[in-house]
């Protein structure tokens, strides 16, 4: 029927907002089936979750699962989690793509300093709160959404910190008009999302290639900086990260922001390459040979 995705800094309301969304979609005559998918429903810890990048991405596919088994036809999914990362709004995008159904987003806009205010406020009640460290980590990092993107769209803004939060707050109340409105050949203003061939016959490859990619191309960066480390600053040479990949040969120190920019280009390079070529590729270790094979050639010592 529909994905709804919750986004915003932490500490921003967002499971307040999920709470008011399901009350207010099961207020309706027709009583859709409402589940809400977040953290807490795997008994995950916030702060253990955030930690590192690799507990993050492990939460992130955790949750991705769960909302790919649960989509459907008939009820309505509502993604609470910081989904802050326009990439994994795509991916999710992706999804709801595939199984044709509605998709939204509900932006919790509030001000970074009152986050933190809030974030403090809740520690000193022993409520859950970031760590300072995490908190500030992942306001660093944040991507708000751009209703331009088509899977940032349609998009509905909520204000908690001027307006507060209910289940008859605006933004809410044309949320649900939008994800339960009838629709027929005439209706112009609900998009039902459609499947494409390359969807239905392999159906979320391009969600698939996405995370692979990240995630191979994270792994390699950060053995690199690793054996720089080790290495004092030093060249890094024939450094293996497994069977059947290349070796990595770096003449010269590389810090971390070079590196950050190489990986960027080269999956912004793959991804549109794959338009026109081959797919790019879905499993880690062709995205790490691919990744190893670009940087070789950068550093001249393919």
């Amino acid at each position: 029927m529909a994905l709804v995705i919750i986004c915003g800094q932490p500490c921003s309301g967002k499971s307040k907002a999920a709470l008011c969304l399901s009350e207010a979609l099961k207020d309706i005559e027709s009583n859709p089936t409402v589940r809400i998918i977040d953290e807490t429903s795997f008994h995950l810890d916030r702060n253990q979750s955030y930690a590192e990048m690799t507990s993050e991405k492990n939460l992130r596919g955790v949750l991705r699962s769960e909302v790919d088994r649960s989509l459907s036809k008939d009820s309505i999914i509502i993604v609470d989690s910081l989904n802050s990362i326009k990439g994994y709004r795509y991916e999710l995008w992706c999804l709801a793509r595939a199984a044709g159904i509605r998709h939204c987003v509900l932006f919790c806009d509030v001000e970074e300093t009152q986050c933190r205010d809030w974030n403090t406020e809740r520690r000193e009640k022993d409520e859950p709160s970031y760590d300072d460290r995490i908190f500030e980590d992942l306001v660093r990092r944040f991507e708000r959404p751009d209703s331009r993107n088509r899977w940032d769209s349609p998009l509905f803004e909520l204000f908690p910190f001027k307006d507060g939060i209910d289940k008859s707050s605006p933004a809410i109340v044309d949320l649900v008009s939008y994800v339960t409105k009838k629709v027929d050949t005439k209706t112009r203003d609900v998009k039902i999302l459609q499947p494409t061939i390359a969807t239905q016959s392999a159906r979320f490859s391009e969600a698939n290639s996405l995370y692979e990619m990240d995630r191979a191309t994270q792994e390699v960066t950060s053995a690199i900086v690793e054996a720089q480390s080790l290495a004092m600053g030093g060249p890094v040479t024939g450094l293996s990260l497994g069977p059947g990949l290349p070796t990595i040969n770096i003449s010269r120190s590389v810090g971390l922001p070079e590196l950050r920019r190489l990986r960027k280009t080269f999956i912004k390079l793959t991804s549109q390459s794959s338009l026109s070529g081959p797919p790019p590729p879905t499993d880690a270790d062709s995205a790490k040979r691919m990744f190893i094979d670009y940087l070789n050639r950068e550093f001249g010592s393919g």
